[in-house]
């Protein structure tokens, strides 16, 4: 298949157009050049910025559009009213926060939606993001009746992930000595691997499917405990897991997300449908996961070979703070011994 990629050389799209090489298509990269000069020198690269200029696709044909890089409903909409009579299907990347906060669990394709106060904003902010993708979603819909792929994927880990949030967790507990670990051991979390989103995308544009689909890891498949058991196992390190309260972390201010990445508190209506996400009808149309520890094994290994680099924006707390934290918790009659706080799996 003849393949038009907008954007492609970060995370998600570039593991999507290692997918579609893989499988012997032929890729086209539309985007700004900003990102991953020396990737994929064998396939065509078309300069340009979609926010301004889609002249230089004019007069150009596709089996399929994959689009992994349109935040703001205008941009969507220009791309796939440009691009409807250049191809057959149009793939759309968008998000599991499309899904409005308290809608019953687990999310479902057909869970209501978010709405924005302000659908003329073209902010893009942790409030407004998944709003501005249902609209998104609209666009692309409209302009593409019938030929649309709605893909909503929920939490993404693996290598290249250059939010860092995932990262930290293989990353600190390689490290060694006493881990903070938060809230509930048994809470599950659930996330994809951008291999396995990937590969499953471009098989979905080989099918021709359309529609609407939620793409996220197994529901209740991964206990935090299972996830940083897993990081320690695969490490090899001697790292001590220490099990903090959500009280605790919420009495000391820990931010959600920002300073332990990955835990929210229990009782947050929105970051609890995070982790509970149904992929049934992904499943259906043949959505596989590879083994856990191969996705800790493959992130630990791209991290520890990126440039170094300062750490200030990374998500996670410094080892200072951690520290601090956990003599704080240590103090308290909560962090006395028990069966959440010792080294091995229960």
């Amino acid at each position: 298949m003849r393949l038009l990629v907008l954007g492609g050389t970060r995370f998600v799209g570039r593991h999507l157009v290692e997918a579609a090489l893989a499988r012997g298509h032929e890729v086209t990269l539309f985007h700004r050049g900003e990102h991953g000069a020396g990737l994929f020198p064998e396939v065509e690269r078309v300069r340009g910025d979609r926010e301004r200029d889609l002249s230089a696709l004019r007069g150009r044909s596709w089996d399929a559009v994959l689009d992994t890089s349109a935040y703001l409903p205008r941009v969507a909409r220009a791309s796939a009213e440009a691009l409807r009579d250049a191809t057959d299907l149009y793939l759309f990347v968008s998000t599991i926060s499309v899904y409005a906060p308290g809608a019953p669990l687990p999310l479902r394709e057909d869970s209501p939606l978010v709405t924005l106060d302000d659908p003329e904003t073209e902010e893009v902010r942790p409030d407004t993001y998944g709003g501005l993708k249902v609209l998104c979603e609209r666009a692309v819909e409209d302009a593409l009746p019938g030929r649309a792929l709605v893909v909503r994927p929920g939490l993404i880990v693996g290598p290249d992930d250059y939010t860092d949030r995932f990262p930290y967790w293989p990353r600190r507990v390689a490290e060694g000595g006493e881990v903070l670990a938060p809230g509930d051991p048994g809470r599950f979390w659930q996330f994809v691997d951008v291999r396995d989103l990937g590969e499953w995308m471009v098989r979905m544009v080989e099918a021709g499917r359309t529609g609407r689909y939620n793409v996220d890891g197994p529901r209740r498949a991964w206990t935090v405990r299972e996830v940083l058991e897993t990081c320690r196992e695969v490490s090899g390190g001697g790292a001590r897991l220490t099990w903090v309260s959500d009280e605790f972390l919420e009495r000391e201010e820990v931010r959600p997300w920002a300073d332990l990445p990955f835990w929210f508190p229990a009782d947050d209506p929105v970051l609890r449908g995070a982790y509970d996400v149904s992929v049934d009808r992904a499943l259906e149309a043949g959505l596989t996961f590879r083994p856990l520890a191969e996705t800790v094994r493959d992130t630990l290994a791209w991290d520890a070979a990126r440039p170094a680099e300062g750490g200030e924006g990374r998500p996670g707390m410094s080892r200072e703070r951690e520290r601090e934290l956990l003599d704080a918790w240590h103090r308290t009659d909560r962090g006395e011994a028990g069966p959440h706080n010792q080294g091995e799996r229960r």
